[in-house]
């Protein structure tokens, strides 16, 4: 058993420092570019990954018990839009454009109403004021409305 330990310890940790440097962005590899990171792992089965660990990247320390940037995913933009306030605030934007040009559609259509209803009632008072005096045909019929 212990010799397998032996292999098993090196390669486990030749293939975490292999994904590791495979998932670093290309600005935060030191001192080498990142494919002669991957190179030196591989071909320096021990001492490569040490080395890629030890000083082939920038770490960054927790600030204030706060979940490093490693445990983030290495994210500095928002994850999902629901959780982006920009886009949030944007979204209530456009709610209020649309609001506002909803209800001057329905303020245009209220008016456009209200102007059949005022020429109908002009008409129908004219009609009664004739049927008073006498003056105009009498039609038996009401307007249609």
């Amino acid at each position: 058993m212990l010799r397998a330990l032996i292999y098993i310890l090196p390669l486990a940790l030749t293939i975490f420092a292999f994904i590791d440097c495979l998932n670093t962005p290309e600005d935060e590899a030191k001192h080498l570019p990142k494919i002669a990171w991957v190179f030196i792992i591989l071909l320096f089965w021990i001492v490569g990954p040490i080395v890629w660990l030890a000083a082939g990247k920038t770490r960054h320390a927790p600030a204030g018990g706060a979940p490093s940037e490693w445990h983030r995913g290495r994210r500095g933009t928002w994850v999902a839009p629901d959780d982006n306030p920009d886009f949030l605030n944007s979204l209530k934007d456009t709610d209020k454009k649309d609001a506002g040009s909803t209800q001057d559609a329905d303020r245009a259509d209220a008016e456009a109403r209200l102007a059949e209803r005022e020429a109908d009632l002009r008409r129908r008072e004219e009609e009664l004021k004739r049927r008073e005096s006498g003056s105009g045909p009498e039609d038996p019929t009401p307007p249609a409305t």
